[in-house]
């Protein structure tokens, strides 16, 4: 298999992934028209449509996502390898891939550079994680750690120490009816709509948004969001109010919320969380560095 159709490959994937020739071609630094050539050859090739287009936008067929699935694990498997030729090369022999649901890398500082100092042998790799089930980037090996929110009651996934833990505030838009309350109580949560974080396993999400108040109020949780920003905007446009750890206040500062403590809620705990079954030597040692420093001071 030669170059042009690994990059032929890597399109097709891409494109899989975000249904829209324009961003695929951003995305991959092509022309849209290279994109288009691309899936065409390879629809030639096959005798069959893998997308469909027409002016709703572009959908892929079902062959097309079957040729997706089938892909997507090899394409995985020889950046992984190419990856670990890169390293070797420039005498590294493994990286250390860590998603972040939390935003306040910048606090957790010591972590990364106790283990970067411990480990030179080792890259240290992090990123944000995906929304949208936040535990697929390490069910699908794109990421070896995660730091969430816990606890995690998943089969398939270990729970490691903790890194920190937070009280809560109540996020509402800056000309809310709440904002004239120096602190609030979570029973006033359940008067208003919250946020729902879409495909997140319902008992790991309740330890974020309860279902319940402490006097049996149901807290209404219907607005269905995967990312961050839509988060920000329902609370702005008042459809929402949201809680949030605290670190918003200092990270996600915006003129249009307001931060509001609530006052009888527990904090919140965040740490470590990998899957149980690709535990290795990186993830073992940084687990140690995490409860060798112990949590951020609160």
């Amino acid at each position: 298999m030669g170059l042009v159709e690994l990059r032929d490959i890597e399109i097709f994937l891409t494109l899989a992934e975000e249904l829209h020739f324009g961003r695929t071609a951003e995305r991959l630094h092509v022309s849209v028209a290279r994109v288009s050539q691309a899936i065409k050859k390879q629809e030639r090739a096959i005798g069959a449509e893998l997308f469909a287009r027409n002016s709703h936008g572009v959908r892929l067929t079902q062959l097309g996502e079957q040729v997706r699935d089938d892909l997507r694990p090899l394409s995985q498997g020889l950046a992984q390898t190419m990856e670990r030729a890169r390293l070797a090369a420039r005498g590294k022999i493994g990286t250390l891939r860590v998603s972040l649901f939390p935003g306040n890398v910048q606090e957790l500082r010591r972590y990364w550079d106790t283990f970067r100092a411990r480990h030179p042998q080792w890259e240290l790799r992090l990123r944000m994680s995906n929304y949208q089930d936040p535990f697929a980037q390490l069910r699908n090996g794109e990421a070896d750690i995660l730091v969430a929110w816990l606890p995690v009651n998943e089969p398939d996934l270990t729970q490691g120490p903790v890194l920190f833990s937070e009280p809560r505030v109540l996020g509402v838009a800056n000309d809310h009816a709440l904002t004239r309350w120096s602190s609030i109580s979570v029973e006033v949560v359940s008067d208003f709509q919250h946020v729902v974080i879409d495909s997140a396993p319902g008992d790991w999400f309740e330890q974020y948004v309860p279902e319940v108040t402490p006097r049996g109020r149901a807290i209404d949780r219907t607005v269905s969001v995967d990312n961050l920003e839509d988060v920000f905007m329902a609370t702005v446009l008042g459809e929402t109010v949201t809680l949030f750890p605290t670190h918003v206040i200092r990270y996600y500062p915006r003129p249009d919320i307001a931060y509001l403590p609530v006052k009888d809620m527990d904090v919140l705990p965040y740490g470590l969380v990998w899957r149980s079954d690709a535990e290795n030597d990186m993830i073992r040692a940084f687990a140690r560095v995490a409860g060798d420093l112990g949590p951020l001071p609160g």
